[in-house]
């Protein structure tokens, strides 16, 4: 079991899907943002997929240390630039995010 005085890992995980014959320019994009993410000190996991079975979407799993590193991975301005180049290759305004608790 966890303290209540601990802190609390802020999780959640992304989706979005690529414009037609956008998959392998997405799929590049999201592989060099991921560099700059894991390298944040309040970075736990960021592990971004593509699916098999259909390769137009993509799933990115995320975790910070809290919601203040969280904060600060979605202030970086290379954060910025990455999401104004997803939104010129996905169907979409944005990604979807699911936030997640422990039980």
């Amino acid at each position: 079991m966890t303290s209540a005085s601990a802190p609390r890992h802020h999780t959640m995980y992304a989706e979005f899907t690529a414009q037609p014959g956008n998959e392998g320019r997405l799929a590049d994009l999201v592989r060099e943002f991921a560099v700059l993410v894991r390298a944040e000190p309040g970075n736990v996991a960021f592990s971004p997929f593509q699916k098999r079975e259909k390769p137009a979407e993509f799933f990115v799993y995320e975790e910070y240390v809290d919601s203040v590193a969280f904060r600060e991975h979605l202030a970086a301005d290379y954060g910025i630039r990455f999401n104004e180049a997803l939104s010129e290759l996905i169907i979409g305004d944005g990604s979807e995010l699911t936030f997640l608790q422990p039980l």
